[in-house]
């Protein structure tokens, strides 16, 4: 039977919508309010609590209250487990491509 990791289908599961990544992005620079997270997007406050709920769960963001306002954090644990993931896999691939090349020349 096939062992799934629930962090990275998490991981994955956030990393899938495009509004979510940019949210992400726009965290790279540094933690930012609910508010600002939401600026960029036409949606309404509950579909960025939800979006944000999401990042939380898959443990990419962190939320802090300061004051009255809720500050969101990159979190990067378990970006770092998928990358791991993806580069085991980068490899496997690299590795055939390269053998089925090798076969081709021949």
């Amino acid at each position: 039977m096939v062992e799934y990791n629930d962090v990275l289908n998490q991981t994955f599961r956030a990393l899938a919508d495009p509004t979510r990544r940019a949210m992400l992005e726009d965290l790279r620079r540094g933690p930012k309010t609910i508010g600002a997270l939401a600026e960029p997007f036409a949606i309404s406050f509950a579909a960025t609590s939800k979006h944000l709920g999401i990042l939380e769960d898959a443990r990419l963001i962190r939320r802090e209250k300061q004051g009255r306002e809720r500050l969101c954090h990159l979190e990067p644990g378990a970006m770092q487990e998928a990358k791991a993931w993806l580069e085991q896999h980068a490899a496997f691939w690299n590795s055939a491509l390269e053998a089925l090349e090798t076969a081709l020349n021949e």
